[in-house]
C-alpha cells in the first residue's frame, strides 16, 4: 500500500538480497546448529548514490542525521506497525502511518485469511537482515521539503503457510537441538517506506508512507 505523493525521481528496485545456511555442530550438541546468512547484492553506484544522499541530509536537512540511528528507529517501527497489522489493530496506527496509506490497509486487511495474517509479524529479534533502499530529496508544488527512505526487512515467521509461497526468498527448517526437534519458520521480506517534512515548522517525525509485504499484503 502507497501513498501518492509529491513528485519526484522514479523509484528504484529494493536490493537484491540472496540467503544461505551456515551449520556447525558445536561440542556437547547432538545435531547440528543452522543459521540464517543473508548476502546483500547491490551495485556500487547505488552505494554511492545513497551515501551521497546522506551527505545532503546532513548539510541541508539535519546536520545529526545518522543512517544508523535512523536504521534502529525503523527496525523499531516496522516491528510495532506489523504487529498491530496482524493484529488489525489499525486504528492504533494513525500516528505511525498516512491517512491514504491507512485507509488502502483496511480495505486489504479485511479480505486477508488468517495464515497470512499471521505471516504480517515481525518479532524485532527475528529481524534478519535490515538494509536500505531508495532515498528520495523533493519539494512539493508549494516548497515544502521531504526526505524519504525505502527500508527493506528480512525477516522469520513461522505462521502456518504453504511450502512454496509465491516469491518467497526460502522456507528453512530451523533445527533446534537434533534432527527430531524441528520448527518450521519462513523468511519474509517487506518494503516499508518512511517519509519527513522538514519545511520549517514541520513536526520532526518520519510517517510511513509505503508498506509492502510481497505476496502477503501488496
Amino acid at each position: 500500500a502507497a501513498a501518492p505523493g509529491p513528485p519526484g525521481p522514479a523509484r528504484t528496485r529494493p536490493p537484491q538480497l540472496s540467503a544461505r545456511f551456515a551449520s556447525s555442530a558445536g561440542s556437547g550438541t547432538e545435531g547440528p546448529q543452522r543459521r540464517v546468512v543473508v548476502v546483500r547484492i547491490t551495485s556500487p553506484f547505488a552505494w554511492l548514490r545513497t551515501r551521497f544522499y546522506y551527505l545532503l541530509i546532513r548539510l541541508y536537512f539535519d546536520h545529526e542525521f545518522s543512517i544508523e540511528e535512523f536504521t534502529r528507529g525503523a527496525k523499531q517501527a516496522f516491528s510495532v506497525v506489523s504487529k498491530l497489522l496482524s493484529q488489525r489493530k489499525l486504528d492504533l496506527l494513525e500516528e505511525l502511518v498516512s491517512a491514504e496509506v491507512l485507509q488502502v490497509l483496511k480495505e486489504k486487511i479485511s479480505l486477508l485469511p488468517d495464515s497470512h495474517r499471521d505471516a504480517l509479524a515481525a518479532d524485532i529479534d527475528a529481524i534478519m537482515y535490515t538494509t536500505e533502499g531508495d532515498v528520495r530529496i523533493y519539494y512539493d508544488d508549494d516548497g515544502r521539503k521531504f526526505v524519504s527512505i525505502l527500508m527493506c526487512f528480512w525477516y522469520l515467521n513461522g505462521a502456518n503457510l504453504p511450502d512454496e509461497v509465491p516469491g518467497e526468498a526460502k522456507v528453512f527448517q530451523i533445527v533446534f537441538g537434533d534432527e527430531n526437534t524441528k520448527e518450521k519458520k519462513h523468511l519474509l521480506t517487506a518494503n516499508y517506506e518512511f517519509q519527513r517534512e522538514f519545511t520549517e515548522g514541520a513536526k520532526p517525525d518520519w510517517t510511513i508512507t509505503r508498506i509492502e509485504h510481497p505476496r502477503l499484503l501488496e
